[in-house]
C-alpha cells in the first residue's frame, strides 16, 4: 500500500505525515522514536489500515521532512504540543501509537490535556521510568551517528553493531529513507543535530526524563492503555512495569519474545499483531 504524503499542523510548525487507508475509518496516529522518522511504521501502518483503520504516520519535529524547531529547542512540552495540535486536527480523537520519545510525548500530551485527545494510548518500549544504562546506550549510539557515515554499508554496520540480535539487512533501501547524504559524501541520520545537543537523557530529553511529571500525567490518563514492550529491553524494567501498572491500572501489558527497545523492527509480526488487536477492542 502506497501512503499519501501531507504536511499536518504542529504547534507552530508543519509536521510531515504519510496517510494510509480510508480517511472515514477511525484514526490511528502513529509516533516513532528518537533519531527515527516516519518510516519505521510502514508495515505496521500498511497492516492497520488493512485491519479498517486510518493510519497516520508523522515525523516529529525536527525529524525526517517536518519542520526544524527554529530555535533549536526539542523539549517533552514541544513535542506533546504537536501531538495534540495533530490530534485535534483530525476531527475526532484517534489512537495514539508512541514508541520511545513518541511514546513519552503521548503520555504527557494525554495526561495534560485539558479535554479527550485520544480513545486509546499504545505505549511501545516505554514507561515513566526510564532505565539508565539502556539509556546511555542509546545516548552514545547517537552521538557516535552525528560525526556521519562514508557508505549506507558503514551506517548498517553501525546499527548491527548497536543491535546485535537483529539481523543485518542486505537491502539498504529502508536505511536510505533516514539518511541524508550531503555536501561532504558522507551520510547524517535525518535529524536536526540541535534536537540531542547537550541533552543527557533518553531521546534527547534532559535528566532522567523528568519522571514526576511523566507519573502525574499517567495518573491522570483515564483511556484503554497497552505496553508493548520487547522483553530483551534495557529501557523498561519489571520495576518500570510495576510503577506503570500502579499509575494506570486498566492498562494491558504485552511482552514480545526476542524483541529489545525498537520492537516493532525486531519482531514486527507480533507487534503489529498486538496492535491490531488492541485497536479493534479499544475502539
Amino acid at each position: 500500500m502506497e501512503p499519501t504524503t501531507v504536511m499536518l499542523p504542529g504547534a507552530g510548525l508543519r509536521l510531515a505525515a504519510d496517510l494510509y487507508g480510508d480517511e472515514a475509518d477511525p484514526p490511528v496516529l502513529l509516533l516513532h522514536g528518537g533519531g527515527q522518522t516516519r518510516h519505521a511504521w510502514g508495515s505496521a501502518a500498511t497492516q492497520l489500515a488493512a485491519a479498517g483503520n486510518f493510519a497516520i504516520s508523522i515525523d516529529l519535529r525536527g525529524h525526517g521532512h517536518s519542520d526544524w524547531s527554529p530555535d533549536g529547542t526539542y523539549d517533552m512540552t514541544r513535542f506533546a504540543a504537536d501531538v495534540g495540535s495533530i490530534a485535534s486536527s483530525l476531527g475526532r480523537p484517534p489512537t495514539l501509537v508512541g514508541a520511545s520519545l513518541g511514546g513519552l510525548a503521548s503520555l504527557v500530551a494525554v495526561g495534560e490535556s485539558s479535554e479527550p485527545i485520544a480513545t486509546a494510548l499504545v505505549l511501545v518500549d516505554v514507561t515513566p521510568r526510564i532505565e539508565v544504562e539502556g539509556r546511555q546506550k542509546i545516548q552514545a549510539f547517537m552521538r557516535a551517528g552525528m560525526r556521519g557515515f562514508d557508505s549506507l554499508e558503514d551506517a548498517a554496520d553501525s546499527i548491527a553493531a548497536f543491535i546485535p540480535h537483529r539481523p543485518r539487512p542486505t537491502d539498504l533501501s529502508g536505511l536510505a529513507k533516514n539518511l541524508r547524504q550531503r555536501g561532504d559524501g558522507r551520510w547524517y541520520w535525518h535529524w536536526d543535530p540541535r534536537w540531542l545537543g547537550n541533552h543527557e537523557g533518553v531521546d534527547g530529553q534532559g535528566g532522567l526524563v523528568h519522571h514526576d511529571r511523566l507519573t502525574d500525567a499517567a495518573r491522570r490518563v483515564d483511556i484503554p492503555t497497552l505496553l508493548v514492550r520487547g522483553r530483551m529491553s534495557d529501557i523498561v524494567s519489571e520495576e518500570g512495569v510495576r510503577e506503570l501498572l500502579e499509575l494506570v491500572p486498566q492498562a494491558e501489558v504485552v511482552d514480545v519474545a526476542e524483541a529489545g527497545h525498537m520492537v516493532a523492527g525486531d519482531k514486527n509480526d507480533a507487534f503489529n499483531a498486538a496492535v491490531i488487536e488492541f485497536v479493534a477492542r479499544a475502539r
